[in-house]
């Protein structure tokens, strides 16, 4: 560790030799000290800021492709209407000093007063990465990530505040959190937290973001930053199905494979905002964190807020080539999960085959059916718990977290033994029982709302808004965390349990206060840490009606999440091209279910719905296999196998967006193994259609000098990479609409 520490001041032109910091492993971070100046950097990326020598707030210098010297600004930007800090770069802007852009940091102090003075008092510099108390966040040792800590401290409030900057040289990331210390006498109250904030250059920038509804998540939005503010943020106290906490910023220029880009991420659940704000110079600031109308968390004396982890990552190659940093990253280090990087089991889920109506033996019936497809997972979804109140629709027992005695008269344990019995056909393998829980919500028709209406979220007097008949528990309150860890420890140690799908099914309404959300937060993550440390052997799914907390927060905990509730083949071509933005496709939960689809009523082949759910880390079906025609039933298996032999690559290969479904009547994508050995492609035809041809389709990411074998299980050819990318594949496309093709490619 190295380790620089000032007094307070004003003057630090005479206190610094000029220094270049290389210390082993922690060489990723530099420090000159004449100013002084720090870089981030590695062969790819440079993330650059100094000290003011007489403000000592700190100016940003650079973020984006590497870069051997810092530039000094000879903008000469240094007067205008607004003060000297209007028109500064700076890089943890505060409010009240006459910096009239949106400020990352707003806090009110014991006084009342909002101004903040914040100024450069020394760093620390350390290999590997602390974590987050309470927050989830990256990680990595010192061969994978080296951390630099800026300290600041405002003397007149006695506050002090610690930004951590860690470099993650190998993804060209960096990930960014700030500490607020009460170091006073007073309580202080820190009002608005950006984790982000950087001052980028004058030049034409467009904003990519995501942003939909239920059943109709992800969708791509791209415009152009003009001057004034920007952004989206959630005020659902969840990350929500609205907006993700997620943006991109490239040129108009940039595509899919050329150009830069930057794209940031929020590792955090709760609501958030995200601002662009472009000032008359020209300048773009660039702010993500928490919602400031959800925020107002209080700070006693000697206490600490730390505020949730912002990931940025420059790419040269393209939207894609940030992607591909983002998934690695994600993969390697921020999910903790055995499963992780394992093939995932191909399930039936039961919801949309049986969903309430079901008893023991249908169920049990239901997973033999499953076992006869070639399923090796079956999930028992909503309606098997609640005793006084039973969970026969969706107003009742929620809660209530014991197994129905009229469905399962034994309880789960002899029923899972019952389904583990079952052979997967064709098979030695036994069917594995997964079970679905919402643990953090409530009916007022329960013996838990019953006896503690206290419990759940609610404001005072105020009404308490039901949405799907429930309400939401109050996760900040101990006795709620300790309640759901305990029912949910019952509930797997009383039966063989490989596999929980943790589902939210509403936002929060009637907050006490706007620090209620973020207390929930931490509430949430210290149960879901708990458990899935305690069950590291479960596959752990998360899921809120679908995308409705698709995020690097929750990723963090469970491997994988449930993508959308709407299951129809084209909707998700579109939903999960756009959350493959920030998100690896092997975090994605996609289904095949049966048509005409209960969401959009649209009619698709079997074959198309089951290569679109292949792109995804985590394959299965939501349906009953008895209304299957023969054709369908004997089609399956083999969509299972080719599925499992593909897995493995969509788990840990690079994933590459060749077409868009909201730009090509015939979208594309593949996935390339990280020795460029293998490959799969996935291509799409929506329409039918004459004239014009397609496009050759290039490939990506594959060794130009090499020879691939390329089949579709049925055919084979050999080309080279150059040809396959360079020259591109010609496909043959049937006259119908919704046809797919998967091709694999094997180095020879």
């Amino acid at each position: 560790m190295r380790t620089q520490n000032l007094l307070p001041n004003r003057l630090l032109g005479c206190l610094f030799p000029l220094l270049g910091l290389v210390l082993g492993d922690v060489n990723w971070i530099s420090v000159d000290e004449n100013g002084p100046s720090f870089t981030l950097a590695s062969s790819n990326i440079s993330y650059q800021f100094h000290v003011d020598p007489l403000t000592l707030d700190l100016v940003h210098d650079h973020w984006g492709a590497y870069a051997a010297e810092t530039v000094p600004d000879f903008d000469g930007v240094t007067s205008g209407w607004g003060g000297p800090y209007t028109y500064s770069r700076r890089e943890f802007p505060d409010l009240g000093r006459g910096d009239f852009r949106v400020p990352a940091i707003h806090i009110q102090h014991a006084d009342g007063n909002t101004v903040s003075a914040f100024s450069y008092t020394g760093y620390d510099i350390s290999s590997g990465k602390p974590s987050l108390p309470g927050l989830p966040a990256t990680y990595g040792d010192e061969g994978d990530v080296s951390t630099l800590i800026v300290h600041m401290y405002d003397s007149y409030s006695d506050v002090s505040a610690d930004l951590y900057y860690s470099i993650f040289p190998r993804y060209n990331a960096v990930a960014r959190s700030f500490r607020i210390t009460n170091n006073g006498s007073q309580d202080i109250t820190v009002l608005r937290a950006s984790s982000w904030s950087v001052d980028m250059p004058n030049e034409e920038l467009e904003m990519l973001d995501l942003h939909g509804d239920w059943a109709a998540e992800a969708h791509i939005n791209r415009r152009s930053v003009v001057y004034g503010e920007q952004g989206f943020r959630s005020s659902a106290g969840y990350s929500s199905h609205f907006h993700n906490p997620f943006l991109a910023l490239a040129p108009p220029s940039t595509t899919e494979s050329l150009g830069s880009a930057t794209g940031y991420s929020l590792v955090y659940t709760g609501s958030f905002s995200a601002d662009v704000e472009r000032w008359s110079t020209g300048w773009v600031r660039v702010l993500l964190g928490m919602n400031p109308l959800h925020l107002s968390w209080p700070v006693a004396p000697g206490e600490t807020f730390t505020s949730p982890e912002v990931v940025s990552v420059s790419s040269e190659q393209g939207l894609g080539g940030m992607s591909r940093s983002f998934h690695s990253l994600y993969r390697s280090h921020l999910s903790r999960s055995n499963h992780t990087f394992q093939t995932r089991p191909p399930l039936l889920n039961s919801w949309e085959g049986l969903a309430f109506d079901f008893n023991q033996s249908s169920m049990v019936k239901l997973a033999q059916d499953a076992a006869e497809l070639g399923c090796t997972l079956f999930v028992n979804d909503d309606g098997w718990f609640g005793t006084e109140y039973p969970r026969n629709n969706d107003s009742l027992g929620l809660g209530d977290w014991t197994p129905n005695p009229a469905k399962f008269p034994d309880g789960l344990g002899p029923y899972v033994d019952q389904v583990d019995q079952i052979v997967v056909k064709n098979s030695t393998e036994h069917v594995q029982f997964g079970l679905w829980v919402e643990p953090e919500m409530v009916n007022p028709d329960s013996s838990l709302y019953k006896e503690h209406p206290d419990w759940c979220m609610h404001a005072g007097d105020h009404n308490r808004t039901l949405q799907r008949n429930q309400l939401v528990l109050n996760l900040g309150l101990q006795e709620v965390q300790d309640y759901i860890i305990t029912v949910i420890e019952e509930i797997l140690d009383s039966a063989s349990i490989r596999y929980i799908k943790w589902d939210n099914n509403r936002g929060m309404h009637e907050m006490s206060s706007p620090s209620a959300n973020h207390a929930y937060m931490l509430g949430m993550y210290r149960v879901i840490d708990n458990l899935t440390t305690a069950h590291p052997e479960i596959l752990w799914e998360g899921c809120a009606s679908g995308g409705g907390r698709f995020d690097p927060g929750l990723l963090h905990y469970w491997p994988q999440s449930w993508t959308s509730d709407d299951t129809d083949g084209l909707e998700r071509l579109h939903i999960q091209f756009g959350t493959s933005y920030p998100y690896p496709p092997s975090a994605m939960g996609c289904h095949v279910s049966a048509v005409p689809n209960q969401q959009t009523g649209r009619t698709t082949p079997l074959a198309f719905r089951a290569a679109v759910a292949s792109m995804c880390g985590s394959f299965g079906f939501e349906l009953d296999p008895s209304e299957l025609d023969q054709e369908e039933r004997d089609a399956i298996p083999q969509l299972i196998s080719r599925q499992q032999e593909i897995n493995p690559i969509v788990i840990n290969g690079d994933f590459y967006r060749l077409a868009l479904p909201d730009q090509s009547n015939w979208p594309a994508a593949m996935f390339v193994s990280p020795e460029a050995d293998s490959a799969v492609l996935f291509a799409f035809q929506i329409r039918s259609a004459l004239k014009p041809l397609p496009s050759p389709l290039k490939l990506q990411g594959l060794d130009a000098d090499a020879k691939y074998k390329v089949s579709n299980g049925t055919w084979e050819q050999s080309w080279s990479g150059s040809t396959l990318m360079n020259a591109g594949l010609r496909l043959s496309w049937p006259s119908s609409d919704y046809e797919s093709i998967i091709l694999t490619f094997d180095k020879q």
